[in-house]
């Protein structure tokens, strides 16, 4: 079997280091230093960079200016931008045009997607990486007026980039049927209000708050499946960067303990510190594992015993418990020097919590996965 990546693949993933080559790790003062979120605004230079560089429109079609790419050209990309902690909302507007493209009106993708692939338009996403695929768990509720326009009610919490996106695609269940629908609003129109809320990794995000705010029938997506398709990338392009932080982690401590000596020796020649640094090798390997056949399969059309629910569960496994020992071990070889607000690996931290929290416990997955087993026997 062939685990290279294909020549389209590996072209992305060349301009996406080529793009990241010259950005510094973000440098956001921690929750923890200051009274809440310093940082109005994500990275504009470099999301004008990503959009010269076509990175932006990797999974759009030709006809809207894309490349036509699939999920493991996006996760490279998305795993190179987690390695300096790009502030982009390159995940989220991304997961909302793949909807749009799949599912939208011809009105709606002849306004957003050519311009969202210029970076033009910024998408916004309403949605956790561990949110669940039960319309019954969305706290948005949505039903149809006489006229024909959509009306939605509820809030959703911890938007990321609510608040200088676009626009934001907000899921929304149908009460009484089971059935959800994805719709676009403005974080300018009536009814929308944003209230402020910040993450670990110091990051401004949203309470979307929605009162009888009105959709027109073609902003709204009421394909079967779409929110759950949408859900799956956006929970494997949050694996992507638990793996990205993680290389990028432990790439740094081994330079550190490389040159950090006692005894006259660097302390990455003792045998305790090297079985910890490998342990975390091969956690990211099996993230890296689980990442790539969670990515393929969502990306393709061939079916298995497991839906691929049942991969992108298990990458989340390895990515949420596996980013957290990264970073813990780092600390820990690092010793005081990890607190250093001077130096990055704090920052790394920062971020690490927030993706472990956005994908959520692993035991979670593990009954998911189950529930998934028991529905799908093997053999």
């Amino acid at each position: 079997m062939d685990f290279t990546f294909s020549e389209e693949q590996q072209a992305a993933l060349e301009a996406a280091r080529a793009v990241f080559a010259g950005t510094a790790p973000d440098a956001v003062p921690s929750p923890a230093l200051t009274t809440g979120a310093v940082a109005d605004d994500f990275d504009r230079p470099l999301w004008a960079r990503l959009a010269r560089a076509d990175l932006l429109s990797l999974l759009l079609e030709e006809g809207y200016g894309g490349a036509g790419l699939d999920a493991i050209a996006l996760c490279l990309v998305l795993r190179e931008s987690a390695k300096v902690l790009a502030r982009v909302p390159l995940l989220e507007n991304t997961a909302a045009v793949v909807a749009v493209q799949a599912h939208g009106s011809p009105e709606l993708k002849e306004e957003l997607l050519a311009r969202s692939g210029r970076g033009e338009y910024v998408l916004a996403f309403a949605a956790h990486g561990r949110s669940g695929h039960d319309p019954a768990e969305l706290a948005v509720s949505a039903r149809q007026d006489t006229d024909g326009t959509w009306v939605l009610d509820g809030a959703q919490t911890a938007v990321p980039w609510a608040h200088t996106a676009d626009g934001v695609l907000v899921p929304a269940h149908i009460g009484g049927t089971g059935r959800s629908v994805l719709a676009l609003v403005s974080p300018a129109q009536e009814g929308v209000a944003l209230a402020e809320q910040f993450s670990t990794a110091g990051e401004r995000l949203g309470e979307l708050r929605l009162e009888s705010v009105r959709v027109a029938p073609h902003r709204l997506i009421e394909a079967e499946g779409a929110w759950e398709q949408a859900r799956l990338l956006l929970t494997t392009g949050t694996c992507a960067l638990a793996l990205g932080l993680g290389e990028a982690v432990l790439a740094m401590t081994s330079d550190y303990t490389g040159k950090r000596e006692q005894f006259g020796h660097p302390i990455a020649t003792f045998q305790a510190v090297a079985v910890q640094a490998a342990d975390r090798y091969i956690d990211l390997r099996a993230m890296a594992a689980t990442l790539w056949q969670a990515a393929w399969r969502i990306g393709s059309r061939t079916t298995g015993a497991l839906p691929a629910a049942a991969d992108v569960a298990v990458a989340k496994i390895w990515a949420s418990e596996g980013v957290r020992r990264v970073v813990q071990t780092a600390q820990h070889l690092h010793g005081g020097f990890g607190a250093d607000t001077d130096y990055p690996l704090h920052r790394y931290h920062a971020w690490a919590k927030h993706l472990e929290l956005s994908l959520g416990p692993a035991a979670a997955h593990e009954e998911a996965l189950g529930d998934l087993l028991a529905a799908h026997p093997l053999g």
